[in-house]
């Protein structure tokens, strides 16, 4: 069972219970109740609703920490010691490289931002695949951290609508083979 069964499983169960709830509460709508079962079933409400948001709670964190622990999200301000710095601006529709070729290996540190509106930066491998990517934003720098394995020619993206020319907005850079190989 792969993970979007899984998650179907899940959200069938929680349907499936929330019926079940609104069936038992509709059942006993016309019931008259005397006030000692009226404060027993108050109190096992309260304890059901406290449980349930625990349970939500506890899953919550557990999913954010599943689906996030593995991306390296390095941090925003100093130096990140990375031994190649690559600079970017991106502007409509263009994005701009500083320098325009790094080596294969060693981590890259980009600092991603944009002179006008935001851009969604986007490095796909030469395979067309999507590698890393990070938002350019105008006023602020975003910084990633990715280190290429294959040499080869990298494009370069934008992800989020910009204007009448995002779609071509393309750029590719060079990233070559590791010094001494």
């Amino acid at each position: 069972m792969d993970l979007q069964d899984s998650i179907w499983a899940i959200a069938l169960s929680g349907m499936g219970l929330v019926t079940l709830g609104f069936l038992h509460v509709v059942s006993q709508a016309g019931r008259s109740a005397d006030e000692e079962a009226t404060r027993r079933s108050a109190r096992t409400a309260n304890a059901l609703r406290r449980w349930l948001f625990g349970v939500l709670l506890v899953g919550f964190l557990g999913g954010t920490w599943a689906t996030l622990h593995r991306f390296p999200i390095p941090a925003q301000s100093g130096d990140l010691g990375a031994p190649q710095v690559v600079d970017v601006v991106a502007r409509m529709w263009s994005w701009e490289f500083k320098p325009e070729s790094v080596h294969a290996g060693s981590a890259v540190e980009f600092r991603v931002s944009s002179a006008d509106v935001n851009h969604g930066f986007a490095i796909y491998s030469p395979a067309g695949r999507i590698v890393a990517q990070t938002q350019a934003m105008p006023g602020y720098t975003n910084r990633l951290v990715h280190t290429f394995d294959e040499p080869g020619t990298y494009v370069v993206q934008c992800l989020e609508y910009c204007g009448i020319g995002h779609g071509p907005m393309k750029a590719s850079f060079e990233v070559v083979a590791a010094q001494g190989s």
